[in-house]
């Protein structure tokens, strides 16, 4: 006997609540501290002096190529904004995810009220939080500094005052640090290309898995 679509329908769409509802209580399962797969290449950072709070490193390019995280690693993108730089921010972010099984979702924030974003976003349990768009710099300012074990990953732009949770990646014409504030170079959108864009995601990851956090990366 033939199954009736509507039947079909509601069969399809239980099964994919169940398999939601599994995955949001998969993240909430505990799990070991994260630990990098390959090792940073020469010239990342000096071996023999770590870097101090807030400091600024300036990697060899490609010495963070043959770093990823573990399969199945919890990353929140947590975005604010629709122009170019941004978007080109998002798309480096979604094609590192999927080019290194990691376990992405995203929490879109407006730009009137993204502090509501910002906690559902702390609220999921992620190995890590990643954030594109100036939009956000402002409030996670004051929100990361009262959440302590979250690690943050801030990609074009940085926190004027990081802890150290938050690690940023800049290059010459991305390096917002709030309103009010001064940038160390021009802002430039026409800056953000898509190789700009997947290095600085690569480059921010594997810092924050080889714990070197609570600086910027900026990027030649």
């Amino acid at each position: 006997m033939r199954t009736p679509i509507r039947a079909v329908a509601i069969l399809a769409a239980a099964a994919a609540l169940a398999a939601g509802c599994a995955s949001e209580k998969s993240w909430a399962a505990p799990r070991p501290t994260p630990t990098p797969v390959g090792t940073l290449g020469p010239g990342f950072v000096d071996p023999s002096a770590a870097p101090s709070p807030e400091a600024t490193i300036t990697p060899s390019p490609g010495s963070w190529d043959s770093v990823h995280p573990p399969e199945g690693y919890r990353v929140v993108l947590l975005t604010s904004g629709d122009d170019a730089p941004t978007k080109a921010l998002v798309t480096a972010v979604r094609e590192w995810a999927k080019a290194e099984d990691a376990d992405l979702r995203t929490v879109t924030a407006p730009a009137h009220d993204p502090i509501p974003s910002i906690t559902k976003a702390l609220g999921m349990n992620a190995d890590l939080i990643v954030s594109a768009g100036n939009e956000l710099i402002d409030p996670l300012a004051i929100v990361t500094a009262n959440h302590l074990s979250q690690h943050f990953l801030v990609v074009g732009a940085e926190i004027a005052e990081p802890t150290a949770n938050v690690t940023a990646v800049d290059w010459s014409g991305a390096s917002f640090r709030g309103e009010g504030l001064g940038m160390s170079s021009t802002y430039d959108a026409a800056s953000f290309t898509a190789e700009r864009c997947a290095d600085a995601i690569r480059a921010g990851a594997a810092a924050v898995l080889n714990k070197l956090t609570g600086i910027v990366i900026w990027l030649r």
